[in-house]
């Protein structure tokens, strides 16, 4: 699983950082930013998925590949 966040829509609400903080985290200005490379640890898939549920602003998406 992989995650992708649009910065020009994220608003720093920053639940995705409380839910899933292996996986998201927050710049110097707020906004969310994604700790790695945007892949999602195994043990983590489940609260990566209501990170993007929960985002009030849908900044954040699950990257499928092809």
């Amino acid at each position: 699983m992989r995650v992708a966040i649009d910065r020009a829509m994220c608003v720093g609400h920053a639940q995705c950082s409380a839910i899933c903080p292996s996986v998201f985290t927050s710049d110097d200005e707020g906004f969310s930013q994604l700790v790695g490379d945007g892949a999602v640890p195994p043990d983590d898939e489940n609260a990566a998925q209501l990170a993007v549920d929960s985002c009030p602003e849908q900044a954040i998406s699950i990257v499928t590949e092809d």
